[in-house]
């Protein structure tokens, strides 16, 4: 390892996001000298342009749904409109009691952070400013930008996630480019807040990366609450003027509205960075690794969303763990990304874990699968949500995929992602009994049925 001497560590990590910060705190918890260079703020995309702010809006938009709806349960509530300076206030503050609680581990932690943009200058030097750090190992994790498409330049009405966690008040309408992850919560807020939204994706279905039957749930969900989507269309032009843009669609539609959300993805942040420079292979943007993080440099890792996968800010926390056990020989199990639990925040919520019914046939060839309809679920009754929760079997095998929507459902995935990564049988799940009256009722019945024993379900 690398001895004390100033600005030598026996860890440098490039980044200070999930991935980044995570490594680093395990890093010193296992007894290695750690600097991590950040050219902005601790907590990356994460804590102040991403999950935590959105999760933040999300809220505030199922408080205006909820005081839409009083009357339907008795209490007497209307929506007098949204006040955007006092959101953006609360979501502000909430990031900012996150943030001064992450400088605080970091800094008892005794982790050395340097302010500036780091460049790798070498297989074991990272530059800051006029400064140079060695490490005995380097870990890469600048993670990921907004990307854009050609012809949709970022500018006036036209924005990426970025500058619509900004806005200072609620847009008549808006056209969203893109349906998945991204493009559908924003269409969830801003539809709860009144707006007129309009989400345009390239693909048959909306969060396309999900099994079908979510996708299906969910374009139903958004048709009722009032969202327009066209599926199978792609953006060709778009032009805007004072007062609105206006999107041409390959078919020859066209779509007005007062701004344009570009929601198509995240790419990989490591553009002149200097890492192809120093011998580490990269891919169109994207840094390749094995499955124990280690890049084509024996003594540098890579973590988080620079790595191709998903780009899910726990996953680049478990990445981060990872490697500083690895780096400290603790010889730790691969993350593998099917493990990973995912969650759409729209209302409905999409949550899952594990394989698509689809990516389990072609995995295993044959395969069972249930589907528990959450009408039949007394707290799903009470919350007046609709829904489903499907589990996918290897043909009497365990359970390889669970996929979930309805209200509150990323709050179900923990059981879910126990269930796939512990690779439990239905027979497993359905000895174990479930608190009445809850959703994860859902994921018991869904397991009786499986083992051959509905309950709660017509056989």
């Amino acid at each position: 390892m690398a001895d004390n001497a100033d600005n030598s560590f026996d860890l440098v990590i490039l980044g200070g996001g999930s991935g980044g910060y995570a490594c680093a705190l395990r890093a010193t918890q296992l007894g290695l000298r750690v600097a991590m260079v950040e050219k902005d703020k601790i907590g990356g995309t994460c804590l102040h342009r991403g999950c935590i702010p959105t999760k933040a809006l999300l809220h505030a938009a199922e408080v205006a749904d909820e005081a839409r709806s009083g009357n339907t349960v008795g209490v007497k509530t209307t929506l007098e409109g949204i006040d955007m300076a006092a959101v953006n206030s609360y979501k502000d503050g909430v990031v900012g009691d996150l943030y001064k609680g992450l400088q605080g581990l970091v800094t008892s932690a005794g982790i050395t952070v340097y302010e500036g943009e780091g460049h790798l200058v070498g297989t074991d030097a990272v530059q800051v400013g006029d400064q140079r750090l060695t490490g005995s190992f380097i870990v890469l994790a600048t993670g990921s930008y907004a990307r854009t498409l050609p012809g949709l330049d970022i500018g006036g009405r036209v924005m990426t996630s970025d500058q619509a966690l900004t806005m200072d008040a609620v847009p008549r309408s808006v056209v969203i480019i893109g349906g998945s992850v991204i493009g559908v919560e924003f269409a969830s807020v801003w539809r709860s807040f009144g707006a007129d939204v309009t989400i345009v994706e390239a693909l048959p279905h909306l969060v396309p990366l999900e099994d079908e039957v979510l996708s299906k749930q969910l374009e139903r969900a958004f048709r009722r609450r009032g969202i327009t989507f066209k599926l199978g269309a792609k953006f060709t032009e778009l032009t805007q003027d004072d007062d609105s843009v206006t999107v041409v669609l390959d078919t020859g539609e066209k779509v007005q509205a007062e701004v344009c959300l570009v929601a198509v993805g995240r790419g990989p942040a490591t553009d002149g960075l200097g890492y192809a420079e120093h011998g580490v292979s990269v891919d169109r943007g994207w840094v390749t690794t094995d499955e124990r993080l280690h890049t084509s440099v024996p003594q540098v890792f890579a973590v988080g969303d620079v790595v191709p996968g998903l780009q899910l800010a726990h996953r680049g926390f478990g990445h981060g763990i990872f490697v500083a056990e690895e780096i400290a020989g603790r010889d730790p199990m691969p993350i593998v990304d099917t493990t990973i639990p995912r969650v759409t925040y729209c209302d409905p919520e999409v949550a899952s874990v594990g394989l698509t019914e689809e990516q389990a046939r072609q995995h295993y060839g044959d395969v069972d699968t249930f589907e528990y309809n959450l009408a039949g679920n007394g707290r799903s009754k009470i919350l007046e949500t609709s829904g489903v929760v499907k589990l996918v079997r290897e043909k009497d095998g365990p359970i390889v995929g669970v996929h979930m929507i309805g209200s509150r459902m990323g709050e179900q995935v923990g059981e879910a992602s126990l269930i796939v990564n512990w690779e439990a049988y239905p027979e497993d799940v359905a000895q174990f009994v479930h608190a009445h009256p809850t959703q994860t009722e859902g994921l018991g019945e869904a397991a009786l049925a499986l083992a051959g024993k509905p309950l709660h379900v017509h056989a």
